[in-house]
């Protein structure tokens, strides 16, 4: 009868939690971006598109690009192994200016802002006299 009970409370949970899970996106290797190739881009994500971002005096150019569930529900996960493989090229996240779903990365001069969303991630490419 104790049996009974743990299978009718554990049952129940695991449905509730395994609907819930956010979906997972997949990276299958890695490319340089259409902007600057010294920043890796996911080779599956699609480019959607490229803007010069002239109304912003900070942004030298921009591209937006598409990868299934790259931010997890809503934007709000971090997508950690594609920040390690930013890491490994070199270049190293400026944390204290994070804000909210963009972080900034820095590079020798450059430095670039990449905003996560649930589907979509955009890179920006900072112009040379942007200070934080």
């Amino acid at each position: 009868m104790k049996n009974f009970w743990i299978l009718f409370i554990l049952v129940p949970l695991l449905l509730l939690t395994s609907g819930c899970t956010p979906s997972t996106y997949e990276i299958t290797g890695y490319t340089g971006s259409s902007i600057n190739d010294e920043i890796p881009v996911p080779e599956n994500a699609k480019q959607l598109s490229v803007s010069t971002y002239s109304d912003n005096p900070n942004i030298k150019t921009g591209i937006k690009y598409e990868l299934k569930h790259i931010g997890g529900e809503q934007g709000l996960y971090v997508p950690s192994d594609y920040f390690e493989k930013l890491s490994e090229a070199g270049w190293v996240e400026v944390k204290e200016e994070r804000m909210g779903n963009v972080h900034y990365f820095k590079k020798s001069d450059t430095v670039i802002a990449i905003e996560i969303q649930e589907d979509t991630f955009k890179i920006f490419e900072m112009r040379q006299d942007f200070t934080f």
